[in-house]
């Protein structure tokens, strides 16, 4: 019997590729303070899945299509100065909205919508898992790529255009990384649980870390980790999977912030 013929595994998998390409993206976004927009983001992708079933194509490449076009929406009217924090509440919550009114009005088809707003780890295929890593090696390649201009560029945008950077491209790239991470994160963890995944992890990693790199890395330690925690414990106590990998990882970032304030350093 071929291992990945256990469903159990699968999940596993699945988790690891989401958490090692969201967890070191999520310190861009605490960097940036970028969590509405990573809301924003994941409830538009609720709106690519009704595109998908509305045109009979892959639930991957509407959610990734729709996620994608409110991150560069977003980004616009951030350069604009309209991105005030209302205004990215409001996007996102109106994208979910108006992406659950979509589902619930095709015509011949029966969906459930628990598993898009809270995922449906145990369920995953192994086609499920090459695109999981796929797009999760895409963000990590782009992320090692660019590392050194997106954190310029994240510390003082002056400065980066002094060094011969584009800002704006930077933050494209951040944008186009934070859609493909939507998009793959779905099955795993359902849309509303998506941007908990980008942030959680990132900020439980900030007291620990002593510089941008070692954040990132321990990020992606408390997401694997979370999702260990998280899986035994739906497995034991039988409660939803994605749900309980985003409490495991809660319950480390109140860890790491208790202990950060009982530091020798901070007394």
């Amino acid at each position: 019997m071929n291992l990945l013929d256990s469903f159990l595994l699968r999940a596993v998998l699945a988790g690891f590729g989401v958490a090692l390409a969201a967890a070191p993206l999520g310190c861009f976004v605490v960097w940036r303070r970028m969590a509405y927009f990573g809301d924003a983001t994941a409830h538009a992708a609720i709106l690519g899945v009704a595109l998908a079933f509305a045109v009979d194509v892959p639930i991957f490449a509407g959610a990734l299509a729709m996620a994608l076009f409110m991150a560069l929406a977003v980004t616009k009217m951030s350069v604009r100065g309209y991105a005030a924090d209302t205004t990215l509440g409001v996007m996102a919550h109106a994208s979910l909205a108006f992406g659950l009114v979509a589902l619930s009005s095709i015509e011949g088809v029966r969906v459930d919508l628990m598993v898009f707003l809270f995922g449906d780890i145990l369920a995953v295929t192994r086609g499920d898992l090459a695109i999981i890593w796929a797009g999760a090696a895409l963000v990590l390649a782009l992320l090692v790529w660019r590392w050194s201009a997106l954190l310029t560029a994240t510390l003082n945008e002056d400065l980066a255009t002094a060094a011969g950077l584009n800002p704006r491209r930077e933050q494209l790239i951040l944008t186009l990384a934070l859609a493909i991470v939507v998009a793959v994160a779905i099955k795993v963890v359902g849309v509303l649980l998506i941007a908990a995944m980008l942030v959680i992890p990132a900020a439980a990693a900030r007291p620990l870390a002593a510089s941008p790199e070692r954040m990132a890395l321990i990020a992606a330690t408390i997401g694997v980790i979370s999702v260990l925690s998280g899986l035994w414990a739906a497995w034991e106590l039988d409660t939803p999977a994605g749900p309980s990998i985003v409490c495991a990882a809660a319950l480390v970032f109140l860890l790491t912030t208790v202990a950060a304030a009982f530091a020798p350093s901070n007394r």
